[in-house]
């Protein structure tokens, strides 16, 4: 039996390429905290306090933060792929100096220098995938950076182990010279991938953006429904911003609402302490009962490995799941671990002699493992799809800028609370957890499986998104399901009301009300269809 290989659409392929920013990403996450510990980095770089470790660790995302916050202006006007491959050059130097460093201060400009690459990288390949990505295969698609985050926070932890075997600072080193490598390639994603479309919209390239979404593979349908469409053009090719109008703009009405939900989503992500169990997760499993150094790597590196398996249904299954089920479930999870764990050290319950030391590291396990099956796949996915595109860049940049800056804070406080307080950095991160849930219950309107103009309506028109998220609650309070009605075009539709169809090489839409224009994607002539 001969077996046939079909290539995967180019939008697959470009969005899986850009990934390895998030895996770069990852990779960082997994090895800093082993790194810190191994005996050849104590011996070429000196002793570090706990303060001096969480500074070193947490310094990528202190100098990741400011450039993340004009990060999307600069790819409005230059490109999205233009800026993540100057942040991935920028990374890769970073990386080199790590990897050579023999003193603590060349180390901190390599993490300096790593800190602004990524900044200027991670909220741009989250944008690029949502531009790229026809709406029904969105969430999958934009979650990939986060799988690939993944990916790399495994290798990450098993790079260490592995190395720090190896009698020589190359033992440390050697994950640094990966990086760099790995940046490099990043580095090369404009000579290789397709422009955004929607980019080359906003900025007036209408036949070159018809290429690109030939080379990206989209369907006539995907591109009438998702970009070629009248409503969609009109809503992709508003006036685009200078730099500072920019930045003020997602501050005013109507961007304010989903620019301030987006701020809040990245912002509990990482205030949730999940960055604190990444990067000092030898030391948490050490404090839980696993001495040997080798050991806690080890249960580090199984973690990862637990938490990449079950990111891999959780991607698949993205958009088969609503938005709002995956937040709050994840979330209440997150708030019941760590208030356990809490629980059990601030009742002196973890000793070498009791079982309970056992459960702190099943549930370290679990919160992973509900973090990256939930929060760590959604959080981007929704901070992203429910900007509008005049201000998509700019949002999404400084929701990430936020990230970084929140996650700078767990990643400093950590060793900190856990040197000061066996149980204190649990309550806390379960507390903002819970309140998380709450906030979240009641200001996140659902998006999946709708269009990005589809949701740019819903929030631009004066209390669509509020009055959906109402029905959809009483809805499902009833009995009836959960499904939120949209306002697109001035009537209450839902996608399912509208039937794509290619007939004769040209685009014709059946609407549930009235006529509408369309485009064909190989010739760009239109023509007025009525249902």
């Amino acid at each position: 039996m001969k077996l046939e290989f079909s290539r995967p659409p180019g939008y697959v392929l470009a969005a899986g390429m850009v990934s390895l920013g998030g895996f770069l990403n990852g990779y960082d996450t997994g090895s800093i905290g082993a790194v810190t510990e191994m005996p050849f980095f104590t011996s070429s770089i000196g002793e570090l306090t706990p303060f001096l470790r969480g500074f070193t660790v947490s310094l990528i995302m202190l100098t990741g933060a400011f450039p993340s916050f004009f990060a999307g202006q600069l790819a409005d006007r230059f490109g999205r792929l233009a800026i993540v491959a100057a942040g991935a050059l920028v990374f890769a130097i970073g990386a080199a100096l790590e990897g050579c460093a023999n003193k603590l201060a060349t180390f901190l400009v390599g993490r300096a220098l790593c800190g602004i690459g990524e900044g200027l990288w991670i909220s741009n390949i989250t944008v690029y995938i949502t531009e790229i990505a026809p709406s029904a295969r969105r969430g999958m698609l934009v979650s990939m950076p986060q799988f690939m985050a993944n990916a790399g926070i495994c290798v990450g932890y098993f790079t260490c182990y592995g190395s720090v075997q190896i009698e020589s600072s190359f033992s440390w080193r050697a994950p640094y010279i990966i990086q760099a490598v790995l940046g490099l390639v990043l580095a090369t994603t404009p000579f290789i991938l397709p422009q955004s479309p929607r980019w080359l919209l906003l900025n007036g390239h209408r036949d070159k953006a018809i290429e690109e979404l030939k080379r990206l593979d989209f369907s006539a349908v995907e591109a009438e429904k998702d970009l070629l469409g009248p409503a969609a053009e009109q809503q992709i090719s508003a006036r685009q911003p200078g730099a500072v109008e920019g930045l003020a703009r997602i501050f005013r009405k109507p961007y304010r609402k989903p620019a301030l939900l987006a701020l809040y989503v990245l912002g509990v992500i990482q205030l949730s302490g999940i960055d604190g169990v990444l990067y000092y997760a030898p030391t948490l499993f050490a404090q839980a009962g696993i001495s040997a150094k080798t050991s806690s790597f080890l249960a580090s590196g199984l973690s990862a490995i637990l938490m990449l398996a079950i990111s891999i249904p959780a991607v698949l299954f993205t958009d088969s799941v609503s938005r709002r089920t995956n937040v709050i479930t994840g979330g209440s999870i997150l708030t019941f671990c760590m208030f356990t764990i809490g629980t059990l050290y601030a009742s002196n319950s973890v000793t070498p002699q009791n079982p309970a030391r056992w459960l702190v590291i099943v549930l370290v396990f679990v919160f992973g493992l509900a973090y990256s099956a939930t929060w760590g796949i959604v959080g981007k996915i929704y901070a992203s799809e429910i900007q509008p595109a005049a201000t998509r860049s700019a949002a999404s940049s400084v929701a990430q800028g936020l990230g970084f800056f929140t996650n700078w804070i767990v990643a400093i406080i950590t060793p900190v609370l856990l040197a000061n307080s066996s149980f204190g950095a649990y309550f806390l991160f379960g507390s903002i957890c819970f309140v998380s849930v709450l906030v979240l219950m009641f200001s996140m309107p659902e998006t999946k499986g709708l269009s990005l103009e589809a949701i740019q309506e819903a929030f631009l028109v004066p209390g669509t998104a509020q009055r959906g998220r109402v029905v959809s609650l009483l809805r499902r309070w009833a009995g009836l399901g959960g499904f939120a009605p949209v306002a697109v075009g001035g009537a209450q539709t839902t996608e399912s009301a509208i039937e794509l169809r290619d007939v004769g090489g040209l685009l014709t839409q059946d609407a549930a009300a009235s006529g509408v224009q369309t485009t064909s994607l190989e010739s760009g002539s239109e023509r007025s269809v009525r249902a």
